[in-house]
């Protein structure tokens, strides 16, 4: 029988470091660059890049023998929406401004069947291999990763309530919206921001899962790491571009 066995998943489950990039080209070309690129893990991005269903199709086709697992941030907690990424394959999602444990059961309930949750059932579906996976209906929740992002202070009181639903994975911590919600809008780095995110991570292994985070500072990166964040996207892809095609140019036109 053919396998859908989560490679990101079960490393997190057991404590290994995974370290990712954020895609926003909604490229199938260039994520199948990065696919082999030495990241265990690829953020296909549907918040705030405008990727559609298809697009995220063709990138997941794209990664098939790479490297890096995907994983797709959905553009809201949304049942109908986790249920065509489910369907087409996507095993791993980050779940974005979870605040509730109310909102934390709800979505893993969206990836869930009945009698567990309320994901639509389908025969034969991408993720099954178009029914290859013949046990597919049975398998595929304990091969499903949720991560669930927090980035409110609402996120943060009920840290723990969030962390600590059956079927929640890891917990991710946004720091771009966590400092707009600190004060400190477009300043990520700001030391009251750092303190609650230190904290944050701690209180999240506390709970026994998995921290996550964004950063594109090396420097502070390795900080989340050495704090215990099991999965950790370390840049950008159109911020690598960007700044990758810029310095290439200055050293020729100076």
């Amino acid at each position: 029988m053919q396998s859908i066995h989560n490679k990101f998943k079960h490393a997190i489950q057991n404590g290994q470091k995974q370290i990712g990039l954020w895609s926003h080209l909604c490229s199938p070309i260039s994520i199948e660059i990065l696919a082999d690129c030495g990241y265990d893990w690829l953020l296909l991005d549907m918040e705030h890049s405008p990727n559609d269903l298809s697009e995220i199709v063709a990138q997941l086709q794209a990664m098939k023998g790479g490297t890096a697992t995907p994983i797709v941030r959905p553009p809201w907690n949304d049942m109908v929406t986790f249920k065509r990424l489910l369907d087409v394959g996507v095993q791993n999602l980050l779940v974005p401004y979870i605040q509730t444990a109310e909102e934390a059961r709800n979505a893993v309930s969206y990836t869930r069947y009945p009698p567990h949750g309320v994901r639509g059932y389908a025969g034969a579906p991408r993720a099954s291999n178009y029914g290859r996976v013949k046990d597919y209906a049975h398998l595929n929740a304990n091969e499903l990763c949720l991560l669930l992002q927090v980035e409110t202070l609402q996120g943060l009181d009920n840290l723990e309530a969030i962390a600590n639903v059956e079927g929640v994975d890891g917990v991710f911590i946004g720091p771009g919206d966590l400092s707009a919600a600190l004060g400190h809008l477009g300043n990520p780095k700001h030391p009251d921001v750092l303190k609650v995110i230190d904290d944050a991570i701690a209180r999240i292994k506390a709970c026994g899962k998995a921290p996550g985070i964004l950063t594109g500072d090396e420097a502070l990166a390795k900080h989340y790491v050495a704090q215990g964040c099991l999965f950790v996207a370390v840049g950008a892809d159109q911020n690598v571009l960007r700044d990758s095609a810029t310095a290439l140019a200055q050293r020729f036109k100076g």
